[in-house]
């Protein structure tokens, strides 16, 4: 408990203390007292009371007293408090009207749940999440250690007050995940914030993603590319597809975007798909009624690489000799190839040549060694991205 001394004119220099005395409202004989000494006027002036004065389930009144040497003041006007350390008898009990437990449902609409206090009659409210750790109730200290109580039921992501004490409460609620297994977990409490017993309610959505369409079935790396995105149709029935969160990965600058559908739920999209060994995409689907779908994701792998051939010098095979020029022909598998960049074994210096009108590319070279060489080789393309290598391994004779 804790008050705040003040003094008058005839006692300010004096050295004060407060004295609190607490009774049960059924029995106000039963008065303990309790002293703070060493206050300073002007100050909050706490003093803590032994367990044996409160019982729980009881009602109190408490009032203080500035003591300043003599002189003594009046007490101040009672105030009253409740004491509750009993968390609620029961666990809340959960019902849904629309998703049927242990089951696989079909998504596209909010949860309804009912709570219910479940016969504990001194349930104010319910507190309840996607996640098992529920969020707590906290209270901010204000001035003169003056605790500042907030509504937690002001917060209604995870909170909701009942209908009555002891009574229940409605919830719709969008899962936060397109499909699968789904758990509410959900408490209940008092007016002390004691919480009951934890219950869970379980359930299952089926798949509600969008389908991917591309416009051709394999579009070409650095091409620019068209698909067509469409809603699930029992999605699209129960409330209508209104937008598409569309996210590339793999490619040169992958990103995130939005892309508004039409009337009947689907939309187009254009990509130029630049990943040099392969990109994907990931789409899900938003509707009119806060619904998100699960993910949907489309994906394909292109092989950048140049060819390289030399008939002295085969790949994976032997030939030639030392000193025994050999031709090297690079070859691009990707549109737009303006030139080729090799080097031999990894050591030597890498060096740069055009490529043709027909876009390959041929060099000379002489082995100063026999045995086992490597060629690594890449393209770059007229916007300058460099294009995966390509290692072309023969032995010398």
């Amino acid at each position: 408990m804790e008050g705040i001394p003040g003094v008058t004119e005839t006692t300010g220099g004096a050295r004060v203390s407060v004295r609190y005395q607490v009774w049960p409202v059924a029995d106000p004989s039963k008065i303990t007292t309790v002293t703070r000494d060493y206050a300073t006027a002007g100050f909050e002036a706490p003093a803590t009371l032994p367990a044996s004065a409160l019982a729980d389930g009881q009602s109190y009144a408490w009032q203080a007293q500035t003591v300043a040497g003599d002189a003594v003041s009046d007490w101040s006007a009672p105030c009253y408090v409740k004491v509750d350390n009993s968390k609620p008898a029961n666990a809340p009990s959960i019902t849904s009207s629309n998703y049927a437990p242990e089951t696989w449902n079909e998504g596209g609409e909010p949860v309804e749940f009912t709570l219910s206090a479940n016969g504990a009659d001194d349930v104010e409210g319910f507190v309840f999440s996607w996640q098992q750790t529920l969020p707590v109730v906290g209270t901010s200290i204000g001035d003169y250690g003056i605790p500042q109580p907030v509504d937690p039921y002001a917060d209604t992501t995870y909170f909701k007050r009942a209908d009555t004490f002891g009574g229940s409460t409605t919830l719709s609620l969008v899962p936060p995940t397109g499909s699968g297994p789904m758990t509410l977990w959900v408490r209940s409490q008092d007016r002390a914030y004691n919480r009951s017993d934890i219950a869970k309610y379980e359930f299952r959505v089926k798949s509600t993603a969008p389908t991917i369409s591309p416009a051709v079935p394999e579009p070409e790396f650095g091409q620019p590319a068209e698909f067509t995105l469409s809603p699930d149709p029992e999605l699209q029935a129960k409330s209508p597809v209104v937008s598409y969160s569309v996210k590339t990965l793999g490619g040169q600058e992958d990103r995130t975007f939005d892309v508004t559908a039409r009337p009947d739920g689907t939309a187009t999209v254009e990509l130029t798909l630049d990943g040099l060994y392969n990109e994907h995409l990931q789409v899900s689907s938003r509707s009119a009624n806060g619904w998100v779908s699960d993910t949907a994701w489309w994906g394909i792998s292109f092989d950048t690489t140049p060819g390289v051939s030399s008939v002295t010098y085969p790949e994976n095979g032997s030939g030639g000799g030392i000193g025994v020029p050999g031709t090297f022909t690079f070859t691009p598998r990707v549109k737009d190839v303006v030139s080729f960049t090799y080097t031999f074994n990894n050591g030597d210096p890498e060096v740069t040549v055009p490529a043709g009108a027909d876009h390959t590319a041929s060099i000379d070279w002489s082995p100063a060694t026999d045995g086992w060489h490597d060629l690594t080789v890449y393209a770059t393309t007229r916007s300058g991205l460099q294009l995966a290598p390509y290692d072309y391994f023969f032995t010398v004779n």
